[in-house]
């Protein structure tokens, strides 16, 4: 709703064609955003690759988001600067981003596999002079759906899934009928929820080719589930048990770029592993004050030991029981729920 209430800002007519389907018709002029707006969300930073690409000046304020620690733009800074664009921040804290007309293509090799300054180089790039190629690209699978859309509307990307694309600028792109991949985060979400609660559940439209990483996950809380074409079967009764190394000793679920385990599961799969039985060392290795939720878990009862803001060792089964919790952020909102859930009580 934000990014909509944003896109009509700028021009575009927006159309709500039934509950899931959203008509867009852009004649953009970049006139500014609204910053309460931008702050509430971090895809808001999401606009400034297309309106550098249609050669408009941005001046947005710092996108906000969730408080899961140091989130820095410079690798959206290093991406678009290779296209020709003039990047600076004033002393709000306001980006100033100038295009040098059209931009230009260029190769660029991202210092990290960020998923939206990957998306906003290759928004940019889509629409700029000649070919571009990036390096060390984020793979996710929103990622590569963003691919798939640009080039049904005329783009030329190569590479899609890997971490190095090829994409052969256009001078304008066209409308498309496209439908949005199912996200598995949500699908992951729901597991934990199944495993947590000792529920059978059936997931329904599910996109099952990029559920294997998952799959290695919550394998390590001895939790399995059935895929099928489009579907996802998590049964009752399973074993329950996190497993250990072939050593013997308390297995480590950490997070990585795609196709690594999603960091924004790491909230879910702390929550579901206080009901398992057995360790579980979880190393959130990209955000250094995401694992601070576990506070709120340990008040509800669970065994958990926070070893430093990377590393925390969660030891079940624990009864967890009520209180009152408030979420730093919405992959820990959706943890707190299904530590609800797994509560007895109100």
């Amino acid at each position: 709703s934000v990014m909509l209430s944003l896109t009509e800002q700028l021009g575009t007519d927006v159309k709500r064609v039934d509950k899931n389907t959203v008509e867009l018709n852009s004649n953009v002029k970049f006139n500014g955003l609204d910053p309460a707006l931008v702050d509430s969300v971090r895809g808001s930073i999401l606009f400034s690759g297309p309106l550098l690409a249609r050669g408009e000046k941005v001046i947005i304020p710092p996108p906000g988001g969730d408080v899961i620690g140091l989130r820095r733009l410079d690798t959206h800074f290093l991406g678009l600067s290779s296209l020709g664009v003039d990047c600076a921040v004033d002393e709000r804290g306001y980006l100033i981003l100038t295009p040098p007309g059209r931009l230009m293509g260029a190769s660029i090799f991202l210092d990290e596999a960020s998923v939206t300054a990957t998306e906003n180089v290759i928004m940019a790039a889509a629409l700029a002079f000649g070919e571009s190629t990036i390096y060390n690209a984020a793979c996710e699978p929103h990622v590569q759906n963003l691919c798939e859309m640009l080039n049904e509307m005329g783009s030329e990307i190569e590479g899609i899934g890997s971490n190095f694309l090829k994409i052969k600028g256009k001078e304008r792109l066209f409308g498309t009928d496209h439908t949005i991949v199912s996200d598995h985060m949500e699908t992951g979400s729901f597991i934990g929820l199944a495993a947590a609660t000792d529920s059978e559940l059936l997931l329904k439209h599910v996109d099952t080719r990029f559920l294997r990483p998952l799959q290695l996950g919550f394998d390590k809380l001895g939790i399995t589930f059935e895929i099928f074409k489009d579907s996802v079967y998590i049964p009752k009764n399973q074993k329950k048990v996190m497993a250990k190394t072939y050593s013997g000793v308390t297995n480590k679920l950490d997070d990585a770029p795609w196709p690594g385990f999603p960091a924004d599961l790491l909230s879910i799969m702390t929550v579901t592993a206080t009901q398992m039985t057995g360790s579980l060392l979880i190393h959130e290795k990209m955000f250094e004050s995401r694992l601070y939720f576990v506070d709120y878990l340990i008040r509800m009862g669970a065994d958990i030991i926070l070893c430093d803001p990377h590393r925390a060792v969660v030891n079940g089964k624990s009864r967890l029981r009520p209180c009152n919790l408030v979420s730093p952020d919405v992959r820990a909102g959706m943890a707190m729920v299904i530590a609800a859930l797994a509560t007895d009580g109100k």
